[in-house]
């Protein structure tokens, strides 16, 4: 067993702040347009990005 144990805060502090960004980009995108679609696409496409570079790192 590991002693190596993680707190609810580190586990969830990710998933959290996607969570708040794609909140923020869906709210973003209803609103209004102009600098809220750029906000919409910025802040939902950081989601992808951290998907495709997790996809992407090599596995130990």
């Amino acid at each position: 067993m590991s002693s190596n144990r993680k707190t609810l805060w580190q586990i969830f502090r990710a998933p959290l702040l996607l969570g708040l960004l794609s909140l923020t980009g869906l709210i973003g995108a209803l609103v209004g347009d102009g600098l809220f679609d750029l906000i919409s696409w910025a802040t939902l496409g950081s989601a992808l990005a951290v998907i495709a570079w997790y996809w992407a790192k090599p596995t130990v």
